[in-house]
């Protein structure tokens, strides 16, 4: 007779997981011990269950594959919470295989009880908890099923730990509901949306990480329409196509991007939810008429007026509007402007070469021509994420992996682990702020156990830059911002991780070379690169420009007699200095 603990493993392979991150404990040696024994299901060891959830995260926003993390009870589970509650705000599904503790003695003040179903439960889209050894089997696949059907999420999954130690006759089957098909759209409102489009005389497509898999470069085509997407939905559409205007549209986009959306007058918005971080604290604000189509309902109609609001699945709904459209005429202009507007950018960065460091464009430039059209990238909350969103140009969504709407810090280097090992064949760079670095980046120690081959590059200016880029330009000083210095060659050493150094633009085709040598060895390798900051993004200026705007005219002026008056006080600049 199987034991809970082979049931649960046997839904992992048929559900095609292949990993289970986590750390093993009292109440999980039984599920450990059968994950040992499965050729599918690889058990991955952590330093810090944070981490198993990024990880699992990564899994599947590079790969598709659903992500696991298994873990004890209480503590693994509140250590996992960051992760979880990323990939609950960023729409990823998750397998967490929690545990909870056991019923079957009667015994009060057990070790690691709490109530974990209430404390989850805000952060997951479902909470299941099986009742006998049958139902594990049937309830690992439920909870997978509903993790990626709709809109995707955290599923949580308390196995009472007796059930993972006692045998039972048989597992129950699985539901017929395992391949649901996703929601298409009402053809009324389908045909709606092509009139309205047609009537358009240049319609804005918006796209979301939810579009991803749908035909939009035909759809484009088909509009001759200006592409814009989320920062989640960055490479949903190829961003070397003429049509691609800019990972957003509003304040925080650079001004041929602007006007270039601000010329339509009209929108068709798929896969996407207009929150506070994709249209830059809502400074995004689409032309109408706006067509919003989500697989969601509570997207639709909640931050924007929309003028036609469309339940469906990305694909399903572009596959039915092709049909309805015509093709209209390239228009010459409009593309020459975006291909001007991105030379102008370009030209901007180049301008902006830092002389006592590493410029930020120069760095993402000299990555992606080593790494490859094919790279992973995975980013830290903070101001990486928005120099890799504004400088990287992808082709294909899954390449740009960030902690967006939750923007946990840690984020970047269990994201690339985990990326990498659903993905060995692919490049995989993680862009980690040496203040998130210090977080989980321990976690290259299991890089360095299983030879992931990922490289780390830690952006170290010695700040957390993005807050004190915000402090410095809103407040005129900056205030418990600067990161204590720390030893990172060493503390590679320590880990049996490579390390180089790069200090220089000069030194960037070299440095970047060597690490992507190793990576290709089969070995983790950090890259110390001295960043210099001493340039805002696009993202940071349009946002402090939006919540500026909204401020009472009384505590704009409040905030600028403050801010001049510490510039002054201290006799310097607001712009954050490269830290050497």
């Amino acid at each position: 007779m199987p034991t809970g603990a082979d049931s649960v493993v046997r839904a992992l392979e048929d559900e095609d997981i292949p990993f289970a991150f986590g750390i093993p404990g009292t109440h999980t040696i039984e599920l450990y011990d059968a994950l040992a024994r499965s050729s599918r299901v690889k058990p991955i060891l952590v330093t810090d269950e944070q981490s198993a959830s990024f990880m699992a995260d990564g899994v599947w926003r590079a790969s598709g594959r659903l992500g696991c993390a298994a873990l004890v009870p209480g503590a693994g589970l509140t250590h996992a919470l960051s992760g979880i509650a990323e990939a609950f705000l960023d729409t990823v599904p998750m397998l967490v295989l929690g545990c909870g503790v056991r019923r079957d003695i009667g015994m009060a003040f057990q070790l690691h009880d709490i109530d974990q179903a209430a404390l989850v439960r805000p952060v997951t889209k479902s909470v299941l908890r099986p009742e006998r050894g049958a139902d594990l089997y049937r309830t690992v696949r439920d909870a997978c099923r509903i993790a990626r059907a709709g809109v995707p999420g955290p599923v949580f999954v308390e196995v009472p730990a007796e059930l993972y130690l006692l045998a039972h006759e048989g597992d129950a089957a699985p539901p017929l509901s395992l391949g649901a098909a996703p929601p298409q759209p009402a053809l009324e409102r389908v045909d709606r949306a092509a009139a309205m489009l047609t009537r358009a005389r240049r319609p804005l497509l918006y796209l979301g990480f939810g579009a991803r898999g749908a035909k939009v470069v035909a759809l484009a085509e088909r509009l001759e329409s200006p592409v814009a997407t989320t920062l989640h939905g960055k490479g949903v559409f190829p961003e070397s196509h003429p049509l691609s205007l800019w990972p957003g549209f509003g304040d925080a986009a650079p001004p041929f991007a602007r006007s270039i959306a601000h010329e339509c007058d009209a929108t068709l918005a798929i896969g996407c939810r207009f929150g506070e971080v994709a249209t830059g604290s809502y400074g995004a604000v689409p032309r109408r008429p706006l067509i919003h189509v989500d697989i969601g309902q509570s997207a639709l109609e909640r931050n924007m007026e929309t003028d036609l609001a469309i339940v469906s699945d990305a694909g399903a709904f572009v596959d039915a509007l092709l049909s309805r459209l015509t093709h209209r005429p390239i228009d010459t202009r409009m593309r020459a402007a975006i291909r001007d507007g991105h030379a102008a950018v370009e030209r901007g960065w180049r301008e902006q070469a830092s002389a006592a460091g590493v410029t930020p464009h120069a760095l993402l430039d000299g990555v992606q021509r080593r790494f490859g059209p094919a790279a992973i990238y995975t980013t830290d909350s903070g101001n990486g994420t928005f120099l890799a969103m504004e400088c990287l140009r992808l082709e294909r969504a899954g390449q740009f992996l960030a902690p967006l709407d939750y923007s946990c810090m840690g984020y970047s280097v269990p994201a690339a682990i985990g990326a990498k090992l659903a993905c060995p064949e692919t490049p995989c760079v993680a862009l980690a702020g040496d203040g998130a670095f210090l977080m989980t980046g321990l976690e290259l120690l299991t890089a360095a156990s299983h030879d992931v081959g990922v490289a780390v590059i830690v952006l170290r200016d010695h700040e957390l830059a993005q807050i004190a880029q915000v402090q410095a330009i809103a407040l005129g000083r900056k205030s418990a911002s600067r990161v204590p210095d720390y030893e990172l060659e060493q503390l590679c050493a320590g880990l049996g991780v490579q390390y180089l150094r790069l200090d220089r633009d000069l030194e960037i085709p070299d440095v970047i070379d060597q690490a992507a040598g190793i990576t290709e060895r089969g070995g983790p390798v950090v890259v110390e690169a001295a960043i210099d900051y001493a340039h805002t993004t696009y993202f940071t200026r349009g946002v402090v420009k939006t919540n500026f705007g909204r401020l009472p005219w009384s505590d704009r002026l409040r905030f600028v007699l403050r801010a001049l008056g510490r510039r002054l006080t201290a006799g310097g600049g607001s712009r954050p200095q490269p830290v050497r």
